[in-house]
């Protein structure tokens, strides 16, 4: 049996429909497992997504952020190796428009709180584990659960040693660097253009997320220092949350080493200069 009849005989079985689909394409795009939309005569299409990942986590992901409020697309089935999502149609293509709906619906979802620091239980970033243990200091979680971890992962992804002992600097000195925030906010976590569904200057689906509790500022960071979005986003999302002084120049760069850092490990060395980029903005 093909990859395309297998997926096709799953989806069906995983719907409870007695009607194969008449049309299963693979989409391009994805480095974890494979997508598939699967269009079917009496239904409306589905995406699913196969792979080792634990797929069932994403899904997880996705219901807990509906939930919160933030348009994903709905879950029809999550198991370890296959997903089943509602498909959205749409592109990435960010316009100013679009940079204000994507501000709205992140400073809404950055307003959704918890007691602590963490998740109600570890979610992923792309293929790898993302430990969220409730944590009552956003700067030890930062350290801890993301900053150091990531790290030693990237060194065997071809991070060297000298690079690696200046984040480590950075981490000793996280508390002089950044802040604490007034309470945890709910971060999407990979919030990006090509993570994102755009119709009709709307973002209409959020996808592939990361999520945790953490300070919203990590959020931004990854938007302004990956130019995800531009001033449209970030004047739409001010008017909602303001942004303290110093964000851009001082406290960016050192959030932005979290994704560099995820980058070195899944795509390997050719990274490494933007993480001395993001260590000299820094100063260290």
């Amino acid at each position: 049996m093909t990859p395309t009849a297998t997926v096709a005989e799953r989806v069906a079985n995983a719907l409870g429909t007695d009607h194969a689909p008449d049309t299963v394409t693979e989409l391009d795009g994805g480095h974890v497992g494979h997508v598939y939309v699967l269009d079917f005569a009496d239904r409306e299409p589905v995406v699913a997504k196969t792979g080792p990942t634990p797929l069932d986590v994403e899904g997880q992901m996705l219901d807990s952020l509906a939930q919160a409020g933030l348009p994903v697309p709905t879950v029809h089935h999550a198991d370890s190796d296959l997903l089943v999502l509602d498909y959205v149609a749409g592109d990435d293509d960010l316009d100013a428009d679009a940079e204000r709906d994507f501000a709205a619906h992140l400073a809404s979802l950055h307003d959704e709180s918890a007691p602590e620091f963490g998740f109600p239980y570890d979610t992923l970033s792309g293929p790898y584990r993302q430990p969220n243990p409730w944590t009552d200091s956003w700067i030890s979680f930062f350290r801890d659960q993301r900053l150091r971890p990531w790290c030693d992962a990237a060194r065997s992804a071809g991070l060297p040693d000298s690079t690696a002992e200046r984040i480590e600097d950075v981490a000793r000195d996280l508390d002089d660097l950044v802040s604490e925030p007034d309470e945890p906010g709910l971060v999407h976590g990979d919030a990006w253009a090509g993570n994102l569904v755009v119709r009709d200057g709307r973002v209409v689906a959020f996808l592939d997320p990361a999520c945790y509790y953490g300070h919203p500022e990590v959020e931004l960071a990854y938007v302004y220092w990956f130019d995800s979005a531009g001033d449209a986003f970030f004047d739409a999302y001010t008017n909602k949350r303001p942004i303290e002084p110093g964000f851009f120049d001082d406290r960016a760069p050192v959030y932005a080493l979290f994704p560099l850092l995820e980058h070195v490990r899944v795509f390997g060395s050719e990274y490494v200069p933007e993480v001395r980029a993001a260590l000299n903005a820094i100063g260290y």
